[in-house]
């Protein structure tokens, strides 16, 4: 079988290709194909997976070109991670909109509107020559904004693309540990969209033990979203938040730390990446281990300005390993070799939540079998999330309309209407700043 990995040249790849290699079962991937637009971000990580592979008999071939046909070609899976302006684009996206006094992160608010801009006129591209290439392929998703992009990926390719984020996997993780029970075990009653979901129930041989970890401030404080969201919070909701809305519970004061850091996440790993990329062209230099100490020290830092203002602490050292990795290979598992199993995925709503049309992508537990993912049933949202999930699919679709017809009419609606832009004004200065910072953007007319 045959992954093809667009994005090749990307630091998280090592993640993928170390999955596979513990995967030794008939009808696993043989071969792996890297397509990236960089070709010295190609040979630093084919160097990293040629040490990873060291040792191991059946490890999958791995080939790169920088030839995006030549990739697609004869794929059975398309796994999707790029980065459309790369690390440099996503400063970018921060210090414009930090300058509005608004947030930058790069899957929501002005930041994930502006990436979104950048990156669905090429998703568009990649969808459509995976559809005339590899008909049969299924694509994964997990180019950000996941959601936006698997649905502005979804009407060309239909369900033949699947959007996957670690973020849900890593919560339902926590809460299950917290509770003494293992994950696989637990069912995750979990629903929104991608960065925008709310856990509402974990069953535990078909009983409900969120009620328990709620009405337990010392349980619920005892994990990363208690202390960052604060326990009074999760009681007042009834549910755990992914920890992306802390970003829009905690606006002021996470925009107050992102203006206050010495620099932005962005910037932090443009120069971190600037210096492994450089680190990996020296031979002495083991690339694998030079990745290793880049990759603890990644994730160590990450959303540190949002647990400083909670006070949340370091992270767990359980929270260091990744996920999104072990999602991809679950997927491809079930689907190549029929081994139903349920994860959470990015799927067409298909009538799922009542507040959505079909054709909106949402993140929901989904069954996947050989003939792809098939969401849940789930009960209705309240009041509250369900405004906040339809006004943020409303902005999505506005950037997909933008994208589709180079408006910059509907760009500026889309960051006007998103809930964490208060100003007709600002969306239409961070118009003006992101086009001017991005050549990406110059479609916008």
């Amino acid at each position: 079988m045959r992954l093809t990995i667009l994005g090749g040249g990307g630091f998280r790849v090592p993640l993928v290709y170390g999955a596979l290699l513990g995967d030794h079962a008939e009808g696993r991937v043989t071969r792996v194909a890297l397509h990236d637009v960089d070709a010295g971000r190609l040979a630093a990580i084919g160097r990293v997976l040629a040490e990873q592979a060291a040792g191991v008999p059946d490890a999958p071939e791995v080939t790169w070109t920088t030839d995006l046909d030549e990739a697609l070609r004869g794929a059975d899976f398309v796994f999707s991670a790029i980065r459309v302006g790369g690390l440099e684009g996503r400063a970018d996206d921060e210090r414009v909109a930090l300058g509005e006094g608004v947030l930058g992160q790069e899957t929501v608010g002005a930041g994930g509107i502006a990436y979104g801009l950048r990156t669905v006129p090429v998703a568009v591209d990649i969808a459509r020559r995976a559809a005339r290439l590899a008909p049969d392929a299924w694509v994964i998703n997990f180019t950000n904004p996941a959601g936006l992009v698997t649905e502005a990926m979804s009407r060309h390719l239909g369900d033949r693309v699947i959007g996957i984020c670690d973020s849900p996997v890593g919560l339902g993780r926590r809460i299950a540990r917290v509770l003494g029970a293992r994950p696989e075990e637990a069912w995750i009653d979990y629903v929104g969209l991608n960065h925008l979901g709310w856990v509402r129930g974990l069953r535990i041989a078909g009983r409900d033990e969120l009620p328990r970890l709620l009405a337990d401030p010392t349980l619920l404080g005892s994990f990363e979203e208690g202390r960052l969201f604060g326990t009074d919070w999760l009681r007042s909701l009834g549910a755990v938040p992914n920890e992306y809305l802390h970003y829009y519970y905690f606006n002021r004061e996470t925009v107050d730390a992102y203006r206050q850091a010495e620099r932005t996440r962005g910037a932090f790993l443009r120069d971190q990446q600037a210096r492994f990329y450089a680190g990996t062209r020296d031979p002495e230099t083991s690339a694998l281990a030079l990745w290793d100490r880049t990759r603890a020290e990644r994730e160590a830092t990450y959303m540190a300005e949002n647990r400083e203002t909670a006070g949340a602490g370091e992270r767990e050292a359980d929270d260091l390993s990744g996920g999104y990795e072990k999602v991809a290979l679950a997927l491809m598992r079930a689907i190549a070799r029929d081994e139903r199993t349920t994860l959470i995925l990015n799927v067409r709503n298909r009538g799922t939540l009542a507040a959505l049309d079909a054709e909106a992508v949402i993140e929901v537990p989904c069954l996947v079998d050989a003939n792809g993912a098939h969401p849940v049933s789930v009960d209705p949202l309240p009041g509250h999330a369900t405004g906040l999930v339809c006004a943020v699919k409303a902005v999505e679709r506005e950037v997909l309309a933008a994208a589709r017809s180079g408006s910059r009419e509907t760009a500026v609606k889309a960051f006007a209407l998103h809930p964490l832009v208060d100003s007709v004004n600002v969306a239409r200065r961070l118009v003006d700043g992101y086009t001017a910072a991005h050549p990406g953007l110059a479609y916008l007319g």
